[in-house]
C-alpha cells in the first residue's frame, strides 16, 4: 500500500512505524514544525541561555504490555526514563518529551508546516490538498488528528467517523513557560491543583535535564475554558502569580516567561482502539478513541495499523 498520514503526533507516528516496518509506503503530512504534537518539547532563548521545557505532555504511563515493551526499548536507547516525581509508573523522554516521538519518526518521510485543508477520493485514491500541498494519490488516507480537527475532514467521506469525533471534543489548557535565576522555595518537584494551576512542574529536575530552575505551570481545564481567548501576554502573569503563591514570599521572580494555549489538550474517551473504513480505505487514529494518555495515543496508531495490515 501507499498510505497517507495526516498528523505527525504520536498516534500518526506509531501507525507509520508499523506499516512502514511492513514494507509500505507511507508519508506524513504535519502543520507543526517539528514532529511529536503534544508530545513535544520547546527551545527558547532566554537571558539566563537557551532552554528547553516540556510544555506538552508531562509524563507518560505503560500499561499495557505492547507500549511497555515500546517503552522498555526506549529506555535502552536512553530515550525515556522513570520520573518518580510524579508517580510510580511516571516515564519521561530524556533529554526532552519528544525524544520518543524524534526517534520513531526517524527513517520516515515527514513533511513538516504542511497544513492539510481537504481530502479528495477519486479512481487512483485518495489526495491530499492544503496550503502548498498537493499530495497523492494514495491507496489509504488515515486521519492522526483531534477529533474538533478530524471530523470536518472526514465529514464528506464519512458521516458516521465524523459523528464520532464530534461527540468526543478535548479540554483546552493554557501553559506557562517559565525560568528562574534561583530555586523556588518549594519542596516537590510537582504541584498540583492549586487556584487555576492544574498542574506545575519543576522540568529541570527531570532525568537528563539540567540547566537554570525551570517550570512549566498548565492551568487547569477550568480555568483555561474561562481565559481561553486571552492572550499569551495576560495568561503568563496569572499563572506566574498562581505559582508565586506556592513558593511563597521568598520566592524570585521569573526571568524569563512565555505561555501556549493547547486548545485541544485533554481529550475526550470514545472507546474504540481506532476506526476504519476498508471499503474506502480511511481510518482514524488518536487519544480521544481510547482515553486521555500519551500511551492511548501510541495504541491507537499501532492497533490501527494493525487492523489495516490484516486486510
Amino acid at each position: 500500500m501507499k498510505v497517507g498520514i495526516i498528523g505527525a503526533g504520536l498516534a500518526g507516528l506509531s501507525c507509520a512505524a508499523r506499516l512502514a516496518a511492513a514494507g509500505h509506503a507511507v508519508a506524513l503530512f504535519d502543520k507543526g514544525r517539528a514532529p511529536g504534537g503534544r508530545l513535544s518539547t520547546r527551545r527558547a532563548e532566554t537571558p539566563l541561555g537557551q532552554a528547553r521545557f516540556d510544555h506538552g505532555a508531562q509524563y507518560f504511563t505503560a500499561r499495557d504490555p505492547e507500549f511497555v515493551r515500546q517503552v522498555e526499548a526506549w529506555a535502552r536507547d536512553g530515550l525515556a526514563a522513570p520520573w518518580p516525581a510524579a508517580g510510580e509508573e511516571a516515564w519521561v523522554g530524556t533529554p526532552g518529551m519528544n525524544a520518543p516521538a524524534r526517534a520513531l519518526a526517524s527513517g520516515l518521510a515527514v513533511h513538516r508546516s504542511a497544513r492539510i485543508a481537504g481530502l479528495h477520493r477519486a479512481a487512483a485514491g485518495w489526495q491530499f490538498r492544503g496550503d502548498g500541498v498537493d499530495a497523492g494519490p494514495f491507496d489509504a488516507a488515515v486521519v492522526a488528528l483531534p477529533a474538533e480537527q478530524a471530523g470536518p475532514l472526514v465529514q464528506s467521506w464519512s458521516a458516521d467517523f465524523a459523528a464520532a469525533a464530534a461527540a468526543t471534543p478535548a479540554a483546552p489548557c493554557w501553559t506557562v513557560m517559565a525560568l528562574f535565576p534561583a530555586r523556588l522555595p518549594i519542596p516537590e518537584d510537582v504541584v498540583t491543583r492549586q487556584g487555576p494551576i492544574g498542574w506545575a512542574a519543576r522540568d529541570s529536575a527531570k532525568p537528563g535535564r539540567g540547566g537554570p530552575e525551570s517550570w512549566v505551570v498548565q492551568a487547569s481545564p477550568e480555568w483555561s475554558r474561562q481565559h481561553l481567548e486571552e492572550t499569551p501576554q495576560a495568561v503568563a502573569p496569572a499563572l506566574l502569580a498562581a505559582l508565586a503563591t506556592v513558593a511563597g514570599p521568598t520566592a524570585v521572580p521569573a526571568a524569563w516567561s512565555a505561555a501556549h494555549r493547547w486548545r485541544y489538550a485533554r481529550s475526550g474517551t470514545l472507546g474504540r482502539d481506532a476506526l476504519w473504513d476498508a471499503s474506502l480505505g480511511l481510518g482514524l487514529c488518536g487519544d480521544w478513541l481510547l482515553g486521555p494518555r500519551v500511551e492511548c495515543a501510541w495504541l491507537s496508531g499501532h492497533r490501527l495499523a494493525g487492523t489495516m495490515l490484516a486486510g
